[in-house]
């Protein structure tokens, strides 16, 4: 079906423009009369619509909607047209990764780019030492025989070396590809047999293992670079990070230079793999020009200042695996000259505050588990105050929020008891978290539930939203601290276009996406390839999502999270799990079931204190579980012993929570019936959560596959009461 009818006529770039980002003119796609929607001035749903969309701007099409077009490609060596636009953001030269480096390093030569803490201190490298070693790196790849189009594997935390390894993968014409150091032996041997990976760099001997154990079985691999650790055993093939720098010492640059040459903006140079949540991860093919288009925007958003004019500052801590760490630390503070200071390794694990104190980062982005974890530290030091100071406390953030809400409405007069609140609160709390300096505070990669985003307003901590996906380079939307709505992704970003597919009674449907952000194909998949990506080239992005009548983009649900009970009702889990864990503050996890069942129930978890070193979930309640049952008159101080007792004022409140949720429901059928307390709570190590800390639904059913059985296995109608099984 087609969204719009097709662009009557095709301009291509001039012979200048060829010759300066090497790319054919037949490559190009210029949308000659670029159009905008009506503007948002009725309810949602009204908005015009164009054969079962509805939009919000209309961005370029393809000029043909045959199935063989070349808006996308699922070869390695596979070009694609470029979704270029005649004015705006959208019509800017195209150029390589090479060419971004080239030009960052000539604004900003002498400005740090990296800071590694090594002993104690603070190792840095300006931009001119960056892109030397990105250089050194790329000749030694091409001397251990890494192939055109062929993969690099990095599988280690965030570190300078991560940058010039990914980097210099790109320069000397392979993929690089980021492999989640959280990932089994067996999840390392896909991800590098997909990309055929020449060469793969781990961090240290834990992560060597892995690689190792799967070695004979990767017929492309001809060597493993380890940096972060001095090598324990010498094996042919490994090399020693100064070895690999070493290496390329042999190759001429003329070389490296041809190899450059030779490279498009419209070809691929980077993977990134999906977490596997719903399945098989795939690898999403970027190009040149999704990686720099989206950096320049982003960029101007995101970091919005000049290293020239004031130098941003960031933490990256955030697996470098997946686009929305990757955009934002490499490639858009390529762009603006930002200072980028590497966490610990154990940042995730408790020390990631401690860096930002020492760093005082000027933009941060945290998933939501991040703000979450911060949220819970800070109620827990709270508990701990004196009585003067927890009123104190209550009254700023009283004052923080409604001032913050008006802010939000566009009422920009701050009045004097919020004056007096940021003295004697607001800006202790930000230094003792380490973002007294931070302009920007950013979360993405999963849903935030509002009772959060409200926490940090409440303490004059805007946390605005995020929106994107690995296909589309990372962010679509975005929030602005002048112009954000709780629980709302913002607005696109220049360039990047919205449909809302198949808009229902209240405006909700598919989120839909294009602009030169959208990713080529995905590697070797051409049917997943072709369910992502339109005949008319509009990226669908599985999220159902509705627009407000200002224009900013609201994600209702995920269509394949969709719950649709037996009576045939759709039900978005995510808004009954979040109300759940606001009502009931001792869950940590919460998982609606009831697909193609009679009822709704759901899977819970306890928070407790999880190993540092491991990130195990253990049996131990945390501090804030633990005062909420203590004040409950529960003595209770595991997990354990709670579920083995059944312990009655624990299992009275959780009912009690569950049930005032069930009392704002919309129907019946989106009442919780039945829940069960597990053992564990949901982990990156136990399986259940990804990389980002997005909940593995299909993991989650098959893990527990008893628990959920044991809700239906009774057949009367249920009364509302907790299942009886632990």
């Amino acid at each position: 079906m087609a969204l719009a009818e097709p662009v009557s006529s095709v301009a291509y770039c001039n012979s200048a423009l060829q010759g300066s980002c090497e790319v054919a003119g037949e490559d190009v796609l210029l949308n000659s009369s670029p159009r905008t929607a009506e503007p948002h001035n009725s309810e949602p749903g009204e908005d015009s619509k164009i054969e079962g969309y509805q939009v919000n701007s209309l961005g370029p099409k393809a000029a043909s909607s045959s199935p063989g077009s070349s808006m996308w490609t699922t070869r390695r060596d596979g070009e694609v047209k470029l979704r270029m636009e005649e004015k705006g953001p959208g019509s800017e030269a195209p150029k390589t990764v090479h060419q971004l480096l080239e030009e960052s390093v000539n604004k900003y030569s002498d400005y740090y780019a990296l800071a590694s803490k090594k002993n104690g201190k603070w190792i840095k490298l300006t931009y001119t030492m960056y892109y030397n070693e990105c250089w050194k790196a790329a000749k030694s790849f091409l001397k251990l025989g890494l192939e055109r189009f062929h993969g690099v594997g990095i599988l280690g935390f965030n570190s300078a070396e991560w940058f010039i390894a990914d980097i210099g993968a790109i320069l000397a014409g392979g993929f690089a590809v980021g492999i989640y150091t959280t990932n089994s032996p067996e999840a390392c041997h896909y991800v590098a047999e997909n990309c055929s990976a020449n060469v793969i760099v781990v961090e240290n001997h834990k992560q060597l293992q892995k690689i190792l154990e799967i070695e004979h079985r990767l017929p492309h691999l001809k060597a493993i670079v380890q940096y972060g650790e001095e090598i324990k055993e010498q094996r042919p093939k490994l090399y020693s990070w100064r070895q690999f720098m070493e290496l390329g010492m042999d190759v001429p640059d003329e070389r490296l230079r041809e190899i450059i040459a030779t490279q498009k903006p419209n070809q691929c140079c980077t993977l990134i793999y999906t977490s596997g949540t719903t399945g098989q991860p795939k690898g999403v093919m970027l190009s040149h020009d999704n990686l720099t288009w989206t950096a320049a925007v982003a960029a101007r958003f995101i970091m919005l200042r000049d290293a020239r004019d004031k130098q941003e500052e960031v933490v990256s801590y955030l697996p470098l695996s997946h686009i929305a760490a990757q955009m934002c630390d490499i490639w858009a503070a390529m762009t603006l000259g930002v200072q980028v200071y590497f966490a610990q390794p154990d940042a995730l694990k408790g020390s990631l505050v401690e860096t930002l104190r020492e760093v005082r980062p000027t933009a941060f982005l945290g998933v939501p588990r991040v703000w979450e974890k911060m949220e819970e530290k800070m109620k827990s030091v709270g508990m701990k105050a004196s009585a003067l100071r927890r009123k104190v406390a209550a009254w700023a953030k009283g004052v923080g929020l409604q001032t913050n809400l008006k802010k939000m409405d566009g009422l920009s007069q701050e009045p004097v008891n919020f004056r007096l609140a940021r003295q004697l609160v607001y800006r202790k709390v930000r230094k003792a978290i380490g973002l007294d300096r931070c302009t920007k505070c950013y979360t993405g990669a999963a849903p935030i539930t509002r009772e959060t985003l409200e926490f940090f307003l409440s303490l004059n901590i805007p946390v605005l939203e995020l929106y994107g996906m690995s296909e589309s380079s990372g962010p679509h939307t975005i929030s602005l601290p002048h112009a954000f709505k709780l629980g709302s992704c913002g607005k696109e970003l220049s360039g990047c276009y919205t449909l809302i597919h198949k808009p229902d009674k209240d405006g909700i449907g598919e989120i839909c996406f294009s602009g030169r952000h959208v990713f080529m194909g995905y590697l070797n998949m051409e049917d997943k390839t072709k369910e992502a990506i339109d005949q008319d080239g509009w990226l669908h992005s599985g999220d159902l999502g509705k627009h407000d009548k200002d224009g900013f983009l609201f994600i209702t649900g995920r269509i394949k999270e969709l719950i649709i009970t037996a009576g045939g009702e759709n039900i978005p889990p995510v808004p009954i799990e979040d109300a759940v864990k606001n009502a009931v503050p001792i869950i940590s996890n919460a998982m609606l079931v009831g697909d193609k069942a009679k009822f709704l129930s759901m899977l819970l978890t306890l928070k407790c204190v999880v190993d540092a070193e491991t990130g195990e979930p253990g049996d131990d309640l945390a501090p804030e579980a633990l005062e909420f049952c203590q004040r409950l008159g529960s003595k209770a101080t595991k997990v354990s012993e709670i579920i083995s007792s059944k312990d009655k004022a624990i299992y009275t409140a959780i009912q009690k929570g569950i049930s005032s949720v069930n009392e704002g429901a919309v129907s019946n059928a989106q009442k919780v019936q039945k829940w069960v307390l597990l053992e564990k709570d949901f982990s990156v190590f136990g399986g259940e959560l990804g990389p980002t800390m997005k909940l593995k639904r299909p993991v989650v059913a098959q893990k527990y596959r008893d628990q959920i059985a044991q809700f239906y296995t009774d057949t009367e109608t249920p009364s509302g009461e907790p299942s009886s099984r632990p």
